[in-house]
């Protein structure tokens, strides 16, 4: 696809519901930065790094060249923001009408092809190992779940969370 027609694809799929990624304890810059670019490709309108996600910047305001590799400058093009306290986030996106969504599996968890995406939605995407914590969970509107098929019991999260982006651009 040129250039052109990639402009022309992501201006029929806009609409006026936001989406916004929340990157939650990921330990992986691989992970955080193919993120940052799923959600340009997607049109994320923001992305929260939350706890130890790793950032574009490192603690000595560096560009990280790792997270530049990978990303492929998507850090420039969608907005994000460091936020220490998931608590807070939550409640704050709440406030703005967002319904909050987490990717994990869940005794509570819904298969992600079932669910309707009709408003402003925060998904938040959690460690490679823990996952999304429970405590967050219980604050959550839904939590949605990719089913295996295979033997293994899940995804890498980068790819579970581009599997999830692309479904809620479909859904949008």
């Amino acid at each position: 696809m040129n250039h052109n027609a990639s402009i022309r694809r992501m201006k029929e799929t806009t609409n006026d519901k936001k989406l916004v990624l929340v990157i939650l304890d990921i330990r992986s810059v691989q992970n955080t930065a193919s993120l940052f670019r799923t959600a340009d490709c997607v049109g994320v309108s923001k992305i929260y790094l939350v706890g130890t996600t790793p950032t574009p910047i490192d603690r000595f305001g560096r560009e990280r060249n790792d997270f530049k590799k990978i990303s492929l400058g998507a850090e420039k093009n969608v907005p994000h923001e460091y936020v220490l306290d998931i608590n807070g986030l939550i409640t704050d996106l709440k406030k703005q009408k967002y319904l909050i969504i987490a990717l994990e599996q869940s005794k509570d968890s819904i298969d992600y092809k079932d669910f309707s995406f009709t408003s402003n939605t925060a998904l938040i995407v959690g460690n490679e190992v823990s996952g999304v914590p429970q405590e967050v969970l219980e604050q959550c509107d839904s939590v949605l779940e990719i089913l295996m098929q295979g033997v293994k019991e899940s995804l890498n999260v980068s790819v579970a969370g581009a599997i999830t982006l692309f479904r809620i651009l479909d859904k949008k």
